[in-house]
């Protein structure tokens, strides 16, 4: 806390603190990232059974694509997406340029796509 300056947000700076570490955990220990889990900010409570399969399904897919992509482009998608980071607080968490926080999200969006796309054609064909 006594690094806390004010300069920006707080959660801004406790998310940097944050992904660093996790950043060099999986740097130096190898390992792996855990599942994030979008029911505490999706799931409404009067679904069907058969909504919440085909949701739980959905997470799945997202959580196996992430976890496929780069750490840096999984980490943008996750700060811009699930935590609804701007892109300047994505900027100063991570510690890159505005611009290259810009290409990051935008090769991380299309590597998603294309990720997503294999795994949904891999459990057609399997399913």
């Amino acid at each position: 806390m006594s690094s806390f300056k004010g300069k920006s947000k707080f959660s801004t700076w406790f998310y940097r603190i944050v992904v660093h570490i996790a950043f060099n955990s999986i740097r130096y220990k190898k390992l792996t990232l855990i599942d994030f889990d979008l029911t505490d900010h999706d799931q409404a409570y009067d679904e069907s059974i058969l909504d919440a399969i085909i949701d739980n399904e959905r997470r799945e897919m997202i959580n196996d694509a992430l976890a496929i992509l780069s750490p840096k482009e999984s980490v943008a998608l996750r700060l811009f997406y699930l935590e609804e980071q701007s892109m300047e607080e994505i900027q100063e968490i991570m510690g890159w340029t505005l611009a290259n926080t810009k290409v990051i999200l935008h090769r991380a969006r299309k590597n998603m796509q294309q990720v997503l796309s294999q795994l949904i054609k891999k459990s057609e064909y399997h399913g």
